[in-house]
């Protein structure tokens, strides 16, 4: 687990970023105390997202699916 402050999160939140995505977790610390944790997202999360934007697209194609077209 890597522990930053939040200087330095703000100058390598991309960096950091990548790291959580690849399984590593991140500690944000102001003070010098845990302020803030980077987690990376679990599958069921993921999966749930996913079947969002799944449903959405479905909703906001099927709209123009149903209206008639004119010649």
């Amino acid at each position: 687990m890597k522990i930053v402050t939040v200087h330095q999160a703000k100058q390598q939140l991309s960096e950091l970023l990548e790291r959580v995505h690849a399984g590593e977790e991140v500690v944000v610390s102001k003070y010098g105390k845990p302020y803030a944790k980077l987690v990376p997202l679990g599958p069921e999360i993921r999966f749930r997202w996913d079947f969002c934007k799944a449903r959405w697209r479905m909703l906001f194609l099927s709209r123009y699916l149903r209206t008639p077209w004119e010649a």
